[in-house]
């Protein structure tokens, strides 16, 4: 591995070399488990949004014992782009893949040269996990030993020169993958390819298929607008039970937590949960247990599975040095009508939804627990990204600075230790939309570089018919973005777009 790719800030080399601070840290390195959400909303937290029609008792007791986070941002509003912030620390506009995400059968988009929060975690003595949905690509191996072509593909199976799909009558699913997580620092990975709805349907463990795909679905719920308990048509794997997935790997979590508590040695466990994301499929138990419909009550079980995660750890007897950190991959999948319809909203106060550039794309529910560390119910409004992950981690465990080169990472450490109420040295964060909309927020200011939603929200051709060429907001005074100050503010509209070029040009 090239040990000077990693990305995070070029100021926070200071930060890293000498960590926290001045906060003296435990002897013992803390365990960290970073649960990541499929789709769920900031509004769908009861903590953030106790007026919506879903109780989150189990995240609510998480935020009672951290910090609650109400301005954090995944760096995208899809899922692969989202991750691939979350594990590398850079926006994955500077990956292979310049916007959108990938199917299950589409090509790696990690770099082995290059760091990953597992595999720096790993370097300082951590063994590390990955359990759950992984959505970053796997490079399958294609049928008679073939080599792939992106030419000869459809424009369906590409987005520039990189493959976010493949046929998969010319997949040879008999080998196992080129690229999965052991390739990227994780020791153990226990995974579904990408979302529940996308073939194919199966687990891998240690890049090798628990069971030959030897099945076939037709898909289910398939004229629902991708609600309700939808899946797409393909191969599954023999035994492939869509109900247990997330009761499944909420077991293997635990199972891991209780197996790794007891060893010396640290451990970083990445839960990847493959809910609320669609097929939205609530056990009975939990039937009728919100007002927002099955979504409502996916969310629900969503909730129990993380207690069941939290119950683990204290049982364990790993909670006072082990950080817990919650997240969302991106904003719901929660259209106008479903708001009519139960009233409820899943992304709180905020505009549009999962894709979008407006802060329903991006603005996540995000908690972070360290007991004796994190003073607990604490809030804090300081803007962030989950990009920071991996700087944080390296500043948390002294990772050594002179290592790494620099992006869009910054430790959130101070923030946590209540050392500053903003992040040091972030000037800006950065997410793009479904569509590849950029947006810049600096402070109380928010710039989309261009109409409309950029996803879910709107079309191209509705966008077309907007007056303005760009949008800005005043987040402070308008945080459900409906007032347009674009032509009205034209001083804060060039300074951000320079900001954004600056960002963007970095090496």
């Amino acid at each position: 591995m090239n040990k000077t790719s990693i990305f995070c800030s070029v100021s926070l080399l200071s930060t890293v070399v000498a960590p926290c601070l001045g906060q003296k840290m435990p002897k013992q390195r803390p365990n960290i488990i970073y649960i990541l959400a499929d789709d769920l909303g900031y509004g769908d937290v009861s903590a953030n949004y106790p007026q919506g029609k879903i109780t989150t008792p189990n995240i609510d007791r998480l935020a009672s014992e951290g910090m609650r986070f109400t301005d954090a941002h995944a760096s995208a509003a899809v899922s692969t782009p989202s991750r691939y912030g979350i594990l590398t620390g850079s926006y994955s506009w500077r990956s292979k893949l310049p916007v959108g995400a990938i199917s299950g059968l589409g090509r790696s988009l990690l770099d082995s040269s290059k760091y990953t929060v597992a595999s720096l975690l790993k370097e300082k003595g951590y063994a590390t996990a990955v359990i759950g949905k992984w959505h970053l690509g796997l490079n399958w191996q294609l049928k008679d030993g073939r080599e792939l072509s992106v030419d000869q593909l459809g424009a369906r199976y590409k987005t520039g020169n990189f493959v976010i799909d493949l046929p998969s009558d010319i997949v040879d699913f008999s080998k196992p993958p080129q690229n999965g997580p052991l390739k990227f620092g994780f020791d153990y990975s226990y995974i579904l390819p990408a979302s529940l709805d996308m073939e194919p349907y199966c687990y891998l463990r240690n890049d090798t298929l628990t069971a030959p795909l030897t099945g076939y679905t037709a898909g289910n719920d398939l004229n629902t607008g991708f609600t309700g308990a939808f899946w797409r048509a393909g191969r599954m794997a023999e035994g492939f039970d869509f109900n247990d997935v997330l009761p499944n790997f909420t077991r293997q979590a635990v199972q891991y937590i209780q197996n790794s508590a007891g060893k010396k040695q640290p451990f970083f466990l990445y839960f990847a949960m493959p809910a609320p994301h669609t097929p939205w499929l609530p056990a009975q138990k939990y039937a009728g247990k919100s007002g927002a419909g099955i979504y409502g009550d996916y969310v629900v079980m969503t909730d129990d599975m993380v207690g069941q995660l939290l119950e683990a750890v204290k049982k364990a007897g790993i909670d006072d040095n082990t950080i817990i950190i919650l997240a969302s991959d991106n904003g719901p999948y929660w259209r106008p009508n479903m708001i009519a319809k139960y009233d409820h909203r899943a992304a709180g106060i905020y505009r549009g939804m999962k894709a979008d550039a407006w802060d329903g794309g991006h603005r996540v529910p995000f908690i972070v627990k360290w007991n004796n560390h994190i003073q607990a119910g604490s809030v804090s409004n300081a803007l962030t990204s989950l990009t920071n992950l991996m700087a944080t981690v390296a500043d948390i465990t002294g990772f050594d600075g002179s290592k790494l080169t620099c992006m869009d990472s910054y430790s959130i450490l101070p923030v946590l230790l209540g050392k500053s109420n903003d992040v040091p040295n972030q000037k800006a964060i950065v997410e793009i939309s479904s569509r590849g909309l950029f947006a810049i927020k600096s402070g109380e200011w928010k710039l989309i570089l261009g109409k409309g939603s950029g996803g879910f929200s709107t079309t191209p051709a509705e966008d077309a018919m907007m007056i303005e060429d760009g949008q800005l907001y005043n987040m402070k005074d308008d945080p459900s973005e409906t007032n347009n100050l674009y032509n009205t503010r034209k001083d804060i509209v060039q300074n951000l777009s320079i900001l954004l070029e600056d960002i963007k040009n970095k090496k």
